[in-house]
């Protein structure tokens, strides 16, 4: 088996590229599990930014109804304001001296 120097040289690059590649394939396959949570992080992100646009969006329609309605509140409160002011006028003028 054995039969001179070449021949473990041989042996040892054989055990040497056996551990090589046992490595390698140790190497390449955390590589992938390290992509694959990379990848669910990014789904998960994603999702997330996903959410926050739809609140957003959701945020903008509910100013942008309730400004449609703010200006009735407004021109109503404003015309109660002035009808108080009235009164409040007429009766001045009715003290007595």
């Amino acid at each position: 088996m054995i039969n001179n120097s070449s021949d473990i040289l041989y042996l040892v690059i054989a055990f040497c590229i056996l551990w090589l590649t046992i490595f390698m394939s140790w190497a390449i396959y955390y590589l992938a599990m390290i992509l694959r949570e990379f990848k669910k992080i990014i789904a998960d992100v994603r999702k997330k930014i996903e959410l926050v646009e739809s609140l957003i969006v959701a945020l903008k329609e509910k100013l942008e109804h309730t400004s449609s309605h703010m200006k009735l509140l407004v021109d109503t409160v404003a015309n109660v304001a002035e009808y108080i002011k009235e009164r409040h006028e007429e009766k001045k003028p009715k003290k007595k001296k």
